[in-house]
């Protein structure tokens, strides 16, 4: 299965790979036991141990048809899933050229307010990170920075802004997008 590095695929990737190396290894198990048997059986093997092997060999292809099953179903999930990524790109891709003039029209309206607000660059940057969802520790690691930086550039973004938190912050921007149409 082709992955996109977002980290699923390579662990559906593994246990596939894990799936078919246990079907072969029950399928070599399964004959080597069915070759045993006809062998013990050419000798002239007593029958009791004639039943012990077939059982032992029946349970090894039970075994082998559950794996079977089982990576079937790895792989109708691992279709599923890459038809619904597919979907869900599609549909994000159709959204932004939808919203493509209002997304623009937000993007400026906010870097208005951010000079309004006098904000310097970094303030700015963190600004947008903490718009779109980052955490610190994430906005951190974006911007090749610690922890403590970005709160501090954060709370300086807060009191600047005159607004308290995170959610402020997201409010001030989105609060009109969310009403209905007739109300904006």
């Amino acid at each position: 299965m082709k992955t996109d590095g977002l980290g699923s695929g390579d662990r559906t990737d593994v246990g596939s790979g894990t799936l078919v190396l246990a079907i072969g290894l029950f399928a070599v198990i399964a004959s080597l036991i069915g070759f045993d048997v006809l062998a013990d059986y050419r000798s002239g093997t007593e029958p009791p141990h004639l039943v012990t092997e077939g059982v032992v060999m029946a349970l090894a292809l039970v075994g082998l048809a559950l794996l079977w099953r089982q990576f079937r179903s790895v792989q109708r999930r691992a279709e599923q899933l890459t038809v619904d990524l597919e979907s869900a790109r599609r549909e994000a891709q159709r959204f932004r050229e939808e919203a493509h003039d209002a997304l623009r029209g937000l993007g400026e309206a906010i870097d208005r307010q951010f000079t309004r607000w006098a904000l310097s660059p970094a303030e700015r940057e963190v600004g947008l990170l903490l718009l779109k969802g980052l955490s610190h520790r994430e906005i951190a690691q974006v911007r090749s920075t610690t922890e403590t930086t970005i709160r501090q550039q954060a709370l300086a973004l807060y009191r600047k802004s005159g607004l308290g938190s995170r959610a402020e912050l997201s409010a001030f921007f989105l609060e009109d997008l969310l009403l209905p149409v007739g109300e904006r």
